[in-house]
């Protein structure tokens, strides 16, 4: 029930809401069943949404714009486990960020840049110091980040904690990367390809061009004739490439990297 605080760990601090798993794992295979093992032994009154197990593989840059846009409709106190993690056991920094209420447990390799960038009040990351006794090096999603969300998840203080080290966030930041990435970041099963760019930036009579095609804006799939391709602002702020009752990512050939431009016409 929306509001109500789940769990209480040793210390006596009250939990929050929900955990969120934000992922590249797939759906297939055991991954998410030994994450989900570890978040319900560590907490188990609170509950675990899958929001995304697809994310794009081992493409932090992509898991940045597409978590910031997702992560919104989650409500101040929601705990993300958000792993993309391609540089898994190698030397990017493990840690915690909490922005604007929601704390995110990951890998520090951008995954958290848009977030910090657009967060309304200063973020802060703490490093994770603590390691458990047993630690694979290729499953720190299971081993590592998975036991620290549920401990957040009970309401654990960071502050004063010696498993964990407040840090700058200079160290987890990509100040390069676009404010609006004019790419695909995501094919949904429709064949809907999802693009970096916040919708509300474009004005609506500008025109898209992708794959050699320049297309339209529409309100919505019913406003153009079957098989015709459009963008629209998708339910989450996202410019969108679609096609009515097809698949864009099939009719235009689309990847995850495909590169759009906009044109005034």
């Amino acid at each position: 029930m929306k509001g109500e605080v789940f769990g209480e760990n040793k210390k006596g601090v009250l939990g929050w809401q929900m955990i969120v798993l934000f992922t590249d794992f797939g759906l297939n295979g055991p991954y998410l069943g030994q994450v989900e093992n570890v978040l319900y032994r560590e907490a188990p009154e609170t509950p675990v949404i899958n929001l995304i197990a697809n994310a794009p593989a081992h493409n932090a840059k992509a898991g940045a714009y597409l978590l910031a846009a997702y992560m919104e409709e989650f409500s101040e106190g929601s705990v993300f486990f958000a792993v993309v993690d391609p540089g898994v056991g190698g030397d990017r920094v493990p840690g915690v960020l909490e922005a604007d209420g929601r704390w995110f447990i990951g890998p520090g390799n951008g995954l958290f840049e848009l977030i910090i960038r657009r967060a309304k009040n200063e973020p802060q990351w703490w490093e994770i110091r603590w390691r458990p006794e047993r630690l694979s090096a290729t499953f720190h999603g299971r081993d590592l980040f998975a036991p620290i969300a549920g401990r957040i998840a009970l309401g654990e203080s960071l502050s004063g904690n010696e498993d964990f080290s407040e840090a700058p966030l200079d160290g987890i930041r990509r100040p390069d990367w676009p404010d609006d990435l004019a790419e695909v970041i995501y094919i949904d099963d429709f064949g809907n390809a999802v693009t970096g760019i916040r919708a509300s930036t474009i004005p609506g009579y500008v025109k898209l061009s992708i794959s050699g095609e320049t297309i339209s804006k529409a309100d919505t799939f019913s406003d153009v004739s079957p098989g015709e391709v459009f963008w629209y602002e998708n339910a989450n702020g996202l410019l969108e490439v679609s096609v009515n009752q097809g698949k864009a990512s099939e009719k235009l050939k689309l990847n995850v990297g495909s590169q759009v431009s906009l044109r005034e016409m």
